[in-house]
């Protein structure tokens, strides 16, 4: 697949130089809304939140501190979801629905998009687009029950305003448990983000068009759930854990590799698959992207495993510690059960087709190779899909009836991978001559700088949907489109 060919070295001198440390880093039916970031013909405007039902939840955004750095390095000024540098984990069962009221005590405007989720249009959480942003003072009730089980994520998504409050810290996770779970002993969330820090401990300043036209806004320094890394897993030798890895970083793409341990993917996206060991033992890994891994604990006598990243010469997200008396032999991996919702295969012959071309961004020297890309240009529209940066106001990229089978052709042509995302709908990347797709569903993937790619999806989900950049900046800066199903 594309995203798991290596990065040039273009790229990687890129990310290098922008960074503060080198070596760091059935969808649901609904009626169709109106057009994105209108109301009647007119700009929407925030409207205050129903009164909050008995059984919802409240999520509280508001400026906190947080450890991001070992002791004696100082605490960070922060936002966080009711107080705790732990990003939230929202777990409900399969069937049962999300009620959760967000309340915005910080100073920008906010929404919260479920990556992963293949919601009704207008609980997306693209601010801007599927709703009004939620201003600093107000609340939003979010209200969907979600047709898949899986893992997804939590993101700020408002137009030109989502690396700010992701950046600093903004993050978590809905799980939605299946009816009938594999036998696992533990059910792990691991969600990674990385920060960039000043020398004192603050965040550094947002809104850098060096970083928005190029590698993003990359950190130095990484969490998992919220504390600095390594997590620590203690569990006793053959303990069966379901880690569920999730990457929440506002642009930081690696590949994380098992070490010591014997890994079996159960979903991808939060989509389930036929469990296979990774390649190598490494997964790509860029934003957004989410997996479901099931491993046993190794045994005493045998060194500790750990989930890396493979940022510079490698740097563990978490260690899995034996401790303890060792547990009966687990029966062997098994799949997790397929999604009953989605199509067994997708017609291709008659699909819907269109090209869009990602565009944009900082360029080369090509008298100076070893120079870092410079971007010279309107820095609120630096990337563009099909010749237009992102706007609500722009015609669709496409429009399709419902039940209609797409396919789209990607192509980078910028300098730089690309993360991208497609919203309310799981593809099949499809292989160069359409003769089969990789046997998992996707809604995250990333595209090398100078290839196309192909994917398929049946187009179920009534509304108006993105196509966007992961990365946070970039979709900031135009680098994302919307497309319509009637």
């Amino acid at each position: 697949m594309p995203s798991s060919l290596p990065p040039s070295r273009r790229a990687l001198l890129a990310g290098a130089a922008l960074s503060l440390a080198p070596t760091l880093l059935r969808a649901q039916g609904g009626a169709t809304p109106p057009a994105p970031g209108t109301a009647g013909g007119k700009p929407a405007e925030p409207k205050p939140a129903e009164p909050k039902p008995a059984d919802a939840k409240t999520l509280t955004a508001a400026p906190a501190r947080a450890r991001i750095k070992p002791e004696p390095a100082p605490e960070t000024p922060v936002w966080a979801f009711d107080g705790s540098s732990a990003p939230p984990v929202l777990r409900v069962k399969h069937g049962e629905a999300v009620r959760l009221q967000l309340q915005n005590k910080t100073e920008r405007p906010l929404s919260l998009h479920w990556h992963g989720v293949r919601n009704r249009n207008a609980m997306d959480g693209v601010g801007g687009v599927t709703q009004a942003p939620v201003a600093p003072g107000a609340s939003f009730l979010y209200e969907f029950t979600p047709p898949d089980a899986g893992t997804s994520l939590i993101r700020p998504l408002v137009v030109a305003g989502s690396s700010e409050p992701s950046g600093r810290g903004l993050a978590g996770m809905l799980v939605v448990e299946e009816r009938t779970p594999p036998v696992v002993d533990r059910d792990v969330p691991l969600l990674f983000q990385d920060w960039r820090l000043e020398q004192d401990g603050t965040l550094a300043a947002f809104g850098q068009v060096a970083f928005a036209a190029s590698s993003g806004r990359l950190g130095n320094a990484l969490t998992v759930n919220g504390r600095p890394t390594p997590e620590t897993i203690e569990a006793a030798p053959g303990t069966r854990l379901r880690l569920r890895l999730a990457n929440a970083c506002n642009a930081r793409a690696t590949r994380i590799r098992f070490d010591g341990l014997k890994a079996w993917v159960a979903a991808v996206d939060g989509q389930p698959t036929d469990t296979f060991e990774p390649l190598r033992a490494t997964l790509p890994f860029p934003p957004g992207t989410r997996y479901d891994i099931l491993l046993d604990v190794p045994g005493s006598a045998e060194p500790a495993g750990a989930v890396v990243a493979l940022i510079g010469p490698g740097m563990p997200l978490a260690r899995i510690v034996p401790k303890g008396e060792a547990l009966a032999a687990r029966p062997p991996v098994a799949p997790i059960g397929e999604n009953k919702l989605l199509p067994p295969e997708i017609k291709l012959q008659n699909a819907f087709r269109r090209d869009i071309a990602v565009a944009g961004g900082a360029v080369f020297d090509k008298g100076k190779p070893e120079a870092a890309p410079a971007f010279t240009g309107d820095p609120t529209r630096i990337w563009t899909l099909n010749g237009a940066a992102g706007r609500a106001e722009n015609p669709p990229l496409f429009t399709v009836k419902r039940n209609t089978a797409v396919v789209l052709a990607l192509t980078n042509t910028t300098a730089f991978p690309q993360s991208l995302h497609l919203h309310g709908h799981v593809f099949r990347l499809l292989h160069p001559l359409d003769d089969g797709w990789e046997p998992y569903w996707l809604d995250t993937f990333q595209l090398i700088e100078g290839r196309t790619a192909r994917i398929a999806f049946l187009a179920d989900n009534p509304g108006r949907w993105l196509i966007s950049a992961t990365a946070l900046e970039r979709f900031d800066t135009g680098l994302w489109g919307w497309f319509e199903v009637t």
